[in-house]
């Protein structure tokens, strides 16, 4: 088979030949092979020759093992390899000898012991993933090596000052969360009488952010949108229409939409807060939903291009909204006969939409407990009758604030068509 340049992908769309085993060779990384059984079972191998014979080594599964870490693997195995050496062999031989006891005191040991045993199973995923990204980047590298007895204050504080001098003090802030959530699990285990954090003040400061587009904004938004077209156009004007989550709305599944399309409801496992959440429909977004393409495929997703996940690439989308809200701008400008090089853009993300439209709400007179219940915020724990009963009280009340909300962007856009 013809060598190919494996992305991720590539790779979740390669379905099993019921007939014969497919190996399918990287064109990045020569030798390197993804290897799909009739089965459907699906894993990676490095071919070399060594001794005047071909050799096979599987080097794990997918997706325990992905292509990242595959290719890694691959070229550390090829890498002996070119040194006259067999890593098959080496790896045979290596494990006839018996592995030592792992010292389980150990910060590398604790840290992947507090990963697998807590922050996977009590983190929703994306929390998780940043939480395991932080450790693995930040702390193993610096204290790996030592027993997590030895962490003191000290060497917390000297970690910090490191990342904020790399140029990243928000990441400082993340680490010492995450390390100190480390520490209490230590402490539940009985590994750990005191949290060494304790003192510990987060080196960055940090304030929420206040930025909402005005008005003028909004017309350029909307008008760039339509430019860009699908997907990612229709998806941020739904943002604005509803006031909801990024991943809420690009994750938004057909069978979510209740009584005669007027009606979202987004399911508790993917709320931030892990509570169900009605969004009522404003004209404006049930016309947007109507007008959506439908894309073959069991998934159901609102906005997909593959019928199989939903849309993605955020970053490079929003790079190039902004660039054709610019070019829009300048256009403005030169009909007007002004100086085009002069044009700027305030910078805004995605997650603005949200303020913008629940402040646009309460400008428009909306309470703040109705504006606050359009975007799933909830203070305290509530369960059972009086959950069911708090996630209908405002239904009507968050109706209105949406309808005139979208009535708003729509008196604006037909001012900017004017």
């Amino acid at each position: 088979m013809a060598a190919r340049v494996l992305t991720v992908q590539a790779i979740e769309r390669m379905k099993p030949d019921a007939a014969r085993r497919a190996e399918i060779p990287d064109a990045t990384l020569p030798g390197l092979y993804f290897v799909v059984q009739p089965s459907g079972a699906k894993s990676w191998a490095v071919r070399y020759r060594h001794a005047g014979k071909t050799r096979k080594m599987t080097l794990g599964t997918y997706p325990a093992l992905d292509l990242a870490r595959a290719r890694e693997q691959g070229r550390a195995a090829l890498h002996l390899v070119s040194l006259g050496r067999d890593p098959a062999q080496e790896r045979e031989a290596a494990k006839a000898v018996p592995a030592p006891e792992p010292d389980r005191d150990l910060v590398s040991t604790v840290v992947e012991s507090f990963i697998e045993r807590h922050v996977r199973k009590k983190n929703r995923p994306r929390t998780a993933e940043e939480t395991t990204r932080l450790l693995r980047s930040k702390v193993l590298p610096a204290w790996g090596t030592k027993r997590i007895h030895e962490i003191g204050r000290r060497d917390i504080i000297e970690l910090l000052d490191q990342i904020v001098d790399a140029g990243t003090p928000i990441a400082a802030n993340r680490t010492l969360s995450a390390v100190s959530k480390l520490f209490n699990w230590c402490m539940d285990r009985g590994i750990l009488d005191a949290n060494p954090c304790v003192r510990v003040r987060a080196p960055a400061a940090e304030t929420s952010r206040e930025r909402v587009l005005e008005e003028a904004e909004i017309r350029v938004l909307w008008r760039a949108c339509n430019e860009i077209g699908w997907p990612f156009g229709p998806f941020v004007q739904l943002l604005l229409l509803t006031a909801q989550r990024r991943d809420e709305v690009a994750k938004m599944r057909r069978s979510e939409l209740r009584e005669g399309g007027t009606l979202w409801t987004i399911p508790g496992e993917r709320s931030k807060n892990g509570v169900v959440h009605d969004v009522p429909l404003s004209g404006a977004a049930q016309s947007l939903l109507t007008s959506q393409p439908r894309v073959a495929g069991k998934s159901g997703y609102v906005f997909t291009t593959t019928g199989r996940t939903a849309i993605s690439g955020y970053a490079k989308a929003k790079a190039r909204l902004d660039a054709t809200m610019l070019a829009i701008l300048k256009r403005v400008e030169a009909e007007r006969g002004g100086e085009t090089d002069s044009v700027m853009m305030t910078p805004w993300r995605l997650h603005d939409l949200r303020r913008t439209a629940t402040t646009g709400m309460a400008k428009l007179g909306h309470p703040v407990h109705v504006t606050e219940a359009v975007l799933n915020h909830h203070s305290g724990t509530i369960s059972g009758v009086a959950a069911i009963y708090n996630r209908h009280q405002y239904l009507d009340e968050k109706r209105a604030a949406l309808e005139a909300w979208a009535r708003h962007v729509s008196s604006l856009i037909q001012e900017n068509e004017a």
